[in-house]
């Protein structure tokens, strides 16, 4: 299980990856897999503001449907559009061109209540 020591997880099995005021969220490769071959991005929320664990989208499996969670508080300012075209991209690469989305953070105080690495794998 891949679980890089640069990014905070949250309990939804979501990687945020911190840039000055702008969170960067996926999911985690243990999410990827346990959800199995995603078909499916649904994220229709960008221009949006939304509290921390509000749902931001869907994730779309064969055999499931998931939502995907805020990790922190903030306006949604970039969805990754290449998902629409190859969804499974979150399934080989989910820390690097499978990202979903970019958030303004509205309160940056909330990502340090957010998991390291040793703390997330210790949840697995």
């Amino acid at each position: 299980m891949n679980i890089p020591s640069n990014l905070k997880y949250t309990k939804d099995h979501e990687w945020v990856k911190i840039d000055g005021d702008v969170a960067t969220v996926g999911i985690t490769d243990y999410a990827q897999d346990q959800l199995g071959d995603i078909v499916f991005v649904d994220i229709q929320t960008q221009g949006e503001t939304l509290e921390k664990e509000e749902v931001f989208g869907a994730i779309e499996a064969v055999k499931t449907v998931a939502d995907a969670f805020m990790p922190v508080s903030g306006e949604i300012i970039e969805v990754n559009a290449a998902l629409e075209g190859a969804p499974q991209t979150v399934n080989t690469d989910p820390y690097g061109e499978g990202w979903m989305i970019k958030i303004r953070m509205s309160n940056p105080a909330e990502a340090d209540e957010l998991m390291d690495a040793d703390a997330y794998a210790a949840t697995l």
